[in-house]
């Protein structure tokens, strides 16, 4: 208990003397938790140079905006992670973003991007997946193409489709299952 204590003292006074234009301060903090904020960010986001350049992001912020710390509020560890929570959510957001546009730039349907009949090495698997997907009622397919194409999470999808969340969900289900049912029937799976 009293390391704790000893902690937390210790951590604030980091932040203190950062906001006093410490560098030592600084890399203090950073030795002491950059290893769990890199492992966690790199966990979240899949990407261990994304990870990387986050940490190094929440980092400048701390340098920048170490006066607004209130120790009274949270523990030093808890206020890094949660700007670190919040910068990767950024990062994935913008990212989700970026590939959403680009995909709706493109004049060709997505799934006819990736394929082309005359290629034998890929065509006949994509062929019978988009077939398989086209076969899906509207609904169904409209679930999994903003799921898996757009990247959209489950909530998302209820959103911009005005549609509860079990519904949602419950239309992945179907969809996944009739879509796995086609393949098989037809030899894909």
């Amino acid at each position: 208990m009293t390391s704790a204590v000893s902690r937390r003292r210790e951590d604030a006074h980091l932040v203190i003397a950062i906001a006093d234009g410490d560098r030592d301060a600084l890399a203090s903090l950073y030795d002491i938790y950059a290893p769990i904020m890199l492992a966690t960010a790199h966990r979240m986001m899949g990407d261990r140079r994304e990870a990387e350049d986050v940490l190094h992001d929440v980092f400048l912020e701390v340098w920048r905006k170490a006066g607004t710390y209130d120790p009274g509020r949270a523990k030093v560890k808890t206020w890094l992670l949660l700007r670190l929570r919040s910068r990767v959510l950024d990062r994935l957001r913008s990212a989700r973003h970026t590939r959403t546009v680009l995909m709706e730039d493109s004049p060709q349907p997505l799934l006819e991007r990736h394929a082309s009949p005359d290629d034998p090495s890929q065509g006949p698997d994509r062929a019978t997946v988009r077939r398989a997907l086209m076969s899906l009622p509207d609904k169904q397919r409209a679930v999994l193409e903003l799921s898996y194409f757009r990247g959209l999470s489950s909530s998302e999808i209820a959103a911009e489709e005005d549609i509860p969340l079990g519904t949602v969900k419950s239309r992945a289900a179907a969809g996944l299952a009739k879509l796995r049912s086609g393949l098989t029937h037809e030899g894909g799976v």
